[in-house]
């Protein structure tokens, strides 16, 4: 079934303008101009079925390169018309084309201007939709990829005590729980935040930022310490009381690097780099070690342990340190031997040394007291089974 299009001069005066807008769009929101070309052509054939009432025969051209726009309506030659706005009797085709014929379909060209001011209107809200839709799929599809970095922004200002933050492309969010304690910015700051989660939703992606996750200290290292980034020293495992403290375990697979000091760097500036960034966080960075008995002494760093006891079965640990030590090993309400079981993921119960020492004599005391009942139960059951040897024995 051939198809006559109508030959004829479109008369359009926003013609290149269109396609600067078109071109200014693409620049400023980062979205494909033949994305925005077809948002274009979806408004003009939403106002054109306004105009005309009419919905599959209409078409819309726009050349990329002049911006020249064709609307058509295209008809189906009939023998009989019985829809006007869909069918053209083969007499008037005639007229226009004198090769029609019955069965063929031909088109006509509208004028864009006689939309009017409705479907103008209409035509701009399509465009701004399809252009907004198109922005949030080149954001979402940006931004999914870097879920789990570090990202850079701008405070713009807070809601319901979340910050809102400028990320270049978009923006971002940083709820409130997800804010180190005590911490606060002002209008213009710069921050660094963990991308935590790239949510799609009506309204556009959802960019959720956060400063307390484990991971956003893992990335502060990973662009202070080369040999993170280079994968030579491996991070284990973070623990944190945001705001309070932080406990790293780093492991180097090459054993000419020392882990802990890439990590602490010349003079403490690496970690104090990281330090600041959180605000003063206190951060014990622990030395990874695949026995149990080395690895929860480290962890309870700052403090100096003697020894070290575990059960195996019950992944528990009972760590022994002076007098001095215990609260220091303990910590302020408990926070360093409880990051320290996260860290090392035993359970660990600490004891002093004056106190270690009173367990086991009594251990003792009541080992020796066990023997002593053990050796006159066995001399009882003897003397039960000898009757005139035991009275013998007590009369001597």
């Amino acid at each position: 079934m051939p198809t006559f299009f109508l030959k004829g001069r479109i008369r359009f005066s926003m013609s290149r303008e269109l396609i600067n807008v078109i071109e200014q769009i693409s620049r400023e929101k980062g979205i494909k101009g033949n994305v925005i070309l077809e948002a274009v052509k979806a408004a003009l054939l939403s106002a054109a079925k306004k105009r005309y009432g009419v919905t599959d025969n209409l078409q819309v051209e726009i050349d990329s390169k002049s911006g020249q726009i064709q609307v058509i309506l295209i008809k189906k030659i009939v023998e009989e018309v019985t829809n006007p706005k869909e069918e053209l009797s083969l007499e008037e085709a005639r007229t226009m084309d004198e090769e029609a014929d019955l069965g063929d379909e031909i088109g006509a060209v509208i004028e864009v201007g006689d939309f009017g001011r409705i479907a103008a209107q209409a035509a701009k809200q399509v465009i701004f939709q399809k252009v907004r839709e198109a922005e949030w799929d080149a954001v979402y599809k940006d931004f999914i990829d870097r879920q789990g970095e570090l990202v850079h922004g701008v405070i713009l200002g807070q809601e319901n005590r979340n910050y809102i933050v400028d990320l270049g492309k978009t923006e971002g969010l940083l709820p409130v729980k997800e804010q180190i304690p005590r911490e606060s910015f002002k209008r213009g700051d710069r921050i660094k935040a963990y991308l935590l989660e790239v949510k799609p939703s009506a309204k556009g992606p959802q960019l959720i930022l956060s400063r307390t996750h484990p991971n956003f200290v893992s990335k502060l290292f990973a662009t202070e310490v080369p040999e993170i980034y280079e994968r030579i020293v491996e991070i284990k495992d973070v623990v944190r009381e945001p705001g309070d403290r932080t406990k790293i375990s780093v492991f180097s697979k090459d054993t000419a690097v020392d882990p802990v000091g890439a990590c602490v760097g010349m003079k403490g500036s690496r970690v104090q780099a990281v330090v600041r960034e959180l605000r003063g966080e206190k951060i014990d960075i622990i030395p990874w070690s695949e026995d149990p008995r080395v690895f929860i002494a480290e962890a309870l760093s700052p403090a100096v342990v003697d020894r070290v006891g575990i059960n195996e079965e019950e992944k528990s640990a009972l760590v022994v340190v002076t007098d001095q030590q215990l609260s220091l090993a303990i910590g302020k309400k408990g926070q360093n031997v409880r990051l320290a079981a996260k860290l090392s993921n035993w359970k660990i119960d600490i004891i002093s040394e004056t106190d270690y020492e009173l367990k086991r004599a009594k251990e003792k005391e009541i080992e020796i007291s066990q023997s002593m009942a053990r050796e006159m139960g066995v001399e009882q059951e003897l003397a039960n089974e000898n009757p005139e040897s035991s009275n013998e024995e007590s009369l001597t």
